[in-house]
């Protein structure tokens, strides 16, 4: 019998299943809450289960792997097509003892990735928990015989209830996305060579100056530590976007402004700046294509041209060297005293695709 113990956090329970009616069935995979009692009771023990919904029952041509202290006492209710499961709060996934010659269970459908590990197909994983459950137990086992070493597991959010069962046999949380959460399992007994979740952000921003010698700059609404002071426009790079595009869009989305990308100037590299994750900022030089302000009233509070000089003036900017430098160097790159990076698109033979490549034009 596979239990998922009370060591389970009340987060992944709610993962598990939602509350309807008290209770969710999936096939014989069953959670009970107490609808007066806002604690669930997780169970080691979980009575004997005398059919499946399907109308066959559990005898010696169809083994189970079960645990030696089964209790037999609790209450019970009706399958539907016969048998009945135990009404003892808890969770239970029952399915066929595998080491059984009798049974027969299929692996999870999966390909072989380019460091002798697996990646599982997740448009194929099994609809049930017990399906599940015996298809990973049975692969995990193959894949050790075959000596694989990491393997990759991304459930959709739609089968969130597979999630527990994975963790209980030793996978562990990579990543998540909206859509799904990626788990991956080391095989050998040896340190884990997997490579690490996701540890940046990367952010953009664009410097925006006419030929009058203003510069575009934005108020922010949120109450972080640049509230108040006219900056130049920032914000993320959305997936697959790339660095120079971002910094395009963002300056649009929040002023209406048309740009063109001039040169990457500089780079800030952070710590622990959001969720502990690092932050990588790139600043831009753009130069504007058109003049007149439309503003994004959802994130800014205004937007304006605002002189030079004036924009220099302000005191965080006088206390700040951080962002005192980066001006620095972006009036500089304007008055051609200082030249960034272009980009440049390439070709590589490691991938065969074009990308950008970021270096002085001048070599």
């Amino acid at each position: 019998m596979y239990l998922l113990g009370p060591s389970m956090s009340v987060a992944t329970m709610k993962m598990t299943a939602a509350l309807v009616d008290g209770s969710r069935w999936s096939g014989v995979y069953w959670q009970h809450f107490m609808k007066d009692n806002p604690k669930t009771s997780w169970t080691k023990d979980c009575s004997r289960l005398q059919g499946l919904s399907r109308g066959k029952s559990f005898d010696d041509s169809f083994p189970l792997k079960s645990s030696n202290n089964t209790r037999l006492n609790s209450s019970t209710m009706p399958l539907l097509g016969g048998g009945c499961i135990s009404k003892k709060r808890g969770l239970c996934v029952v399915f066929p003892d595998i080491s059984s010659p009798s049974v027969k269970v299929e692996n999870l459908d999966s390909c072989d990735d380019e460091y002798d590990g697996v990646i599982v197909n997740s448009e194929s994983l099994p609809s049930s928990a017990n399906a599940f459950a015996s298809a990973l137990m049975a692969s995990l086992s193959n894949w050790k015989l075959q000596g694989k070493k990491g393997v990759w597991l991304k459930i959709p959010s739609n089968q969130a209830d597979l999630v527990p069962i994975a963790i209980q046999e030793g996978f562990d949380y990579h990543h998540a996305e909206a859509g799904y959460v990626m788990l991956t399992h080391w095989i050998p007994d040896e340190p884990c060579l997997l490579p690490a979740s996701p540890s940046h952000q990367i952010g953009v921003a664009g410097f925006v100056i006419n030929d009058k010698r203003e510069v575009l700059v934005v108020k922010e609404k949120c109450p972080c530590s640049c509230s108040g002071v006219w900056k130049m426009p920032t914000g993320y790079i959305n997936k697959s976007e790339d660095i120079f595009s971002g910094a395009i869009r963002e300056v649009k989305e929040e002023t209406g402004v048309n740009t063109i990308f001039m040169e990457m100037v500089a780079f800030r590299h952070a710590h622990l700046v959001a969720f502990e994750k690092s932050d990588l900022l790139f600043v831009c030089m753009l130069k504007p294509l058109s003049f007149e302000i439309t503003l994004d009233e959802k994130e800014l509070q205004a937007a304006k041209w605002m002189p030079l000089h004036e924009f220099l003036g302000q005191p965080f900017y006088e206390e700040d060297h951080m962002s005192k430098k980066v001006i620095d160097i972006c009036i500089a790159s304007y008055e051609d005293h200082y030249k960034g990076f272009i980009a440049h698109q390439l070709t590589s033979k490691l991938d065969g695709r074009l990308s950008y490549l970021y270096y002085d034009g001048s070599h």
